[in-house]
């Protein structure tokens, strides 16, 4: 009954807009099938998740998110990349923070903190340093492209549902910590699933509709990275990350409520 109550205010406010607002609407929707137009596959959950579900930011920000798309030509967004995709400074980076993150072994450091349900650790926000117990001043370091560091860890049996990320200037790059020996614990960017036991690293753009799994009996430790998209003109990105420090900083608890953020 409340789904119906706000599927039907949503249409109301939809269809009033319309008559109120007649070009700004069409320029809204004309943008948001584009946007929605880059998923796979197309359906009526992924219509009704991205218009009148967890999706709706996403649509909302989605001229800025195509005008991000523009700025970072010639770099096509691919959707889905693999570290050859990248230029040369940006797999660099890549590389090397997977390298101090090894070295620091911070699956063992983290094990006594983790808790049931989904875990989130932050090192780096969007180009803010957090403190955090774990010492590791590699990741305060100024990088030229890498904004966000953190671990996300998923407890046994534990899955997010289907969502979409809000705005992106940036890609998601995830490397899993741990070894995972079956295929039971994966992520799907829209057709596509990547299990972590055939690769750690996955990058994506993650305001495609995605989801993680695991369904191991075992802890899944993820490295969580945010990094500049590649582009001619990663100055004109800056911008849009800062604006997403300033906006989200103070509403993580919206994007994280189904999660413990520990420091």
């Amino acid at each position: 009954m409340k789904k119906t109550i706000k599927y039907g205010a949503m249409l109301g406010a939809g269809v009033g807009l319309l008559y109120f607002l007649p070009k700004l609407t069409l320029f809204y929707a004309a943008c948001g099938f584009y946007d929605v137009g880059r998923n796979r596959p197309i359906n009526g959950f992924l219509l009704k998740q991205y218009f009148v579900g967890n999706g709706v930011l996403t649509w909302l920000l989605s001229p800025i998110n195509i005008l991000l798309d523009i700025l970072s030509l010639p770099y096509i967004n691919k959707g889905i990349y693999k570290l050859d995709d990248l230029p040369g400074p940006w797999r660099d980076e890549v590389t090397r923070l997977i390298d101090i993150a090894r070295r620091e072994k911070l699956v063992e450091q983290l094990e006594q903190r983790a808790t049931d349900g989904r875990t989130m650790i932050f090192f780096k926000w969007y180009g803010e340093n957090r403190d955090t117990f774990i010492n590791v001043p590699e990741f305060h370091e100024q990088w030229n492209y890498i904004q966000t560091i953190g671990v996300s860890i998923f407890s046994k049996k534990v899955s997010t549902s289907k969502h979409f990320g809000p705005l992106r200037p940036t890609l998601r790059v995830l490397y899993n910590l741990n070894d995972i020996t079956d295929r039971s614990a994966y992520i799907t960017v829209g057709d596509h699933a990547h299990y972590w036991q055939d690769e750690k690293l996955f990058i994506f753009d993650d305001t495609l509709m995605h989801q993680s799994i695991n369904e191991t009996d075992k802890v899944r430790y993820c490295l969580f990275v945010d990094m500049v998209r590649p582009s001619m003109f990663t100055a004109l990105l800056r911008p849009a990350i800062a604006m997403v420090n300033q906006v989200f900083r103070r509403a993580n608890h919206i994007f994280y409520n189904k999660w413990k953020v520990i420091q």
